[in-house]
């Protein structure tokens, strides 16, 4: 596994951690679809939400969530779109979190979550 492979595997298993530790219930990891993959899938309450990952080990390359373009939110919305019809799920409503995670080589991992990027 090449070593950005690793650290994105390791941000994704970081921002299930924190998503569950709030009370969500993940439904999904590593979706593949038509148009793409989904990092994780969820439940926020009743809210479907699909989840991008953002993972970096510094800050030379800004924020994690400035690599979020419009073009992959318009990525995944096609996909929520292609996971709701391929499960039995029938959720109230979905939107689109980022989770930007600065991996550490000493401690715990940052996480930020940001809600609703729509």
């Amino acid at each position: 596994m090449r070593a950005k492979d690793a650290v994105g595997r390791y941000g994704e298993k970081v921002a299930a951690a924190h998503l569950v530790e709030a009370g969500w219930t993940v439904l999904d990891r590593n979706w593949r679809g038509p148009s793409g993959e989904i990092d994780i899938v969820a439940l926020d309450g009743e809210e479907l939400v699909v989840v991008e990952v953002k993972t970096r080990t510094g800050e030379g390359f800004g924020h994690p969530a400035e690599a979020v373009t419009p073009a992959k939110l318009a990525r995944l919305r096609r996909l929520a779109a292609q996971w709701v019809t391929s499960h039995d799920e029938r959720p109230a409503s979905i939107r689109v979190d980022v989770v930007a995670v600065w991996a550490s080589r000493r401690g715990a991992a940052r996480v930020e979550h940001l809600t609703g990027v729509l």
